[in-house]
């Protein structure tokens, strides 16, 4: 893979964001939902959304009462979350960041409650740069935090289609993916604790997914 493939993602997710402004619809995902149980559960109040999109599963945690930090690389994904939060008055819940996520997360280590990501995890990341992200979101959370993620795997109709660009991550109709299997799984675990891999559907295809909670330790 090469290193600007990410870049490149960037302005591919723009355009997307740009052209219809609920590229993934306006309601939440049922891993949003699903999380938010475990989050509230827990006594989470300040959450870290990484790859916020256009904010579906962000305007649902802050309905929940929640406080979130919306990271997204997509400048037209993070508009379209500001412009949302205003016309539903949840924006003052909401901080939206701009943020390259191969670089250390701009949060203080032991400060974040919990962590949640939608398909974040399987972009154009490779193996190294996925534990680097790991390790930071280990590192911001604290003690007892929960990092939920969910990720595209190899059960997935798409696996092995379309150009592949090393490692299990394959570009198809634009778009990179990144495939997991349980191994994967288990080796970014370092530091936290596995509670679930919970497999699930989404979509026409529909994709297979895996919904992963950790726990630090």
């Amino acid at each position: 893979m090469k290193k600007d493939d990410l870049d490149q993602q960037q302005h591919q997710w723009d355009r997307a964001f740009t052209a219809e402004m609920d590229f993934f619809g306006n309601e939440p995902s049922l891993p949003a939902r699903r999380a938010a149980d475990r989050f509230l559960e827990g006594g989470c109040s300040l959450l870290m959304e990484l790859g916020a999109g256009q904010g579906r599963d962000t305007l649902y945690f802050a309905g929940l009462g929640l406080r979130i930090y919306a990271l997204e690389y997509s400048e037209s994904g993070l508009w379209g979350i500001i412009d949302k939060g205003v016309k539903t008055g949840l924006g003052e819940s909401i901080s939206p960041v701009f943020h390259d996520l191969r670089k250390p997360l701009p949060f203080e280590e032991n400060s974040i409650d919990g962590c949640f990501s939608h398909m974040l995890y399987c972009m154009a990341f490779s193996r190294a740069e996925l534990e680097f992200l790991n390790g930071e979101i280990r590192r911001v959370l604290k003690p007892g935090g929960l990092n939920v993620y969910t990720v595209r795997h190899k059960g997935d109709a798409h696996y092995g289609q379309g150009t592949h660009l090393g490692e299990d991550l394959y570009e198809m109709n634009g778009f990179v993916v990144h495939y997991f299997d349980r191994a994967m799984v288990e080796h970014l675990a370092g530091g936290f604790d596995i509670l679930d891999i919970e497999e699930f559907e989404e979509g026409s295809l529909p994709r297979k997914l895996f919904q992963v909670t950790l726990r630090k330790k």
